[in-house]
């Protein structure tokens, strides 16, 4: 997912996150690692991002405090995984979303999961499962603005796909 932005400053905003709460679980755990493996994928490093995101695994489906965003680090180590051309640990990620939708509740994020997840299948040459899962995303996405890039390029893509019997 390409992500515009300064990255320098992205990396300031988190170093002085890091600074003034030092002792925050969800900061410690969930945000900055998440921050800095969407960073380290912008600079195209998939392997140091999932490297990253280690420390964020005992804490990726919430804590008391959070929830919202709880499974972040589980979608950019999928975007990672995907990056390195590793579609089936990728859809072990997006799919570890989806089977949390309790802890998803009604995060946008769930709904770009099923996209990912059918990016993961279509990678890793399943084209029954990324159909299907291309299928999910339309179907969350059905009332939403028919030239959102994102759904552009969906499209686009399941048109791609090829099912062999």
């Amino acid at each position: 997912m390409n992500r515009p932005g300064d990255i320098t400053q992205a990396e300031a905003l988190a170093d002085d996150v890091q600074k003034r709460f030092p002792e925050d679980t969800s900061t410690r755990f969930s945000y900055l690692p998440t921050l800095r493996a969407i960073l380290t994928l912008q600079r195209g490093d998939a392997a140091k991002a999932i490297q990253e995101l280690q420390s964020a695994i005992p804490y990726q489906t919430g804590t008391p405090r959070l929830l919202i965003g709880a499974m972040y680090p589980v979608y950019v180590r999928g975007e990672a995984f995907l990056a390195e051309g590793r579609g089936a640990e990728a859809a072990k990620e997006f799919r570890k979303m989806l089977d949390h939708r309790g802890v998803m509740a009604s995060d946008p994020i769930s709904a770009l999961a099923r996209l990912e997840l059918g990016r993961a299948y279509r990678l890793s040459g399943d084209s029954v499962k990324a159909k299907a899962a291309y299928e999910d995303f339309f179907t969350l996405w059905k009332d939403a603005d028919v030239n959102a890039p994102v759904l552009m390029e969906a499209r686009s893509e399941y048109k791609a796909i090829r099912v062999q019997f």
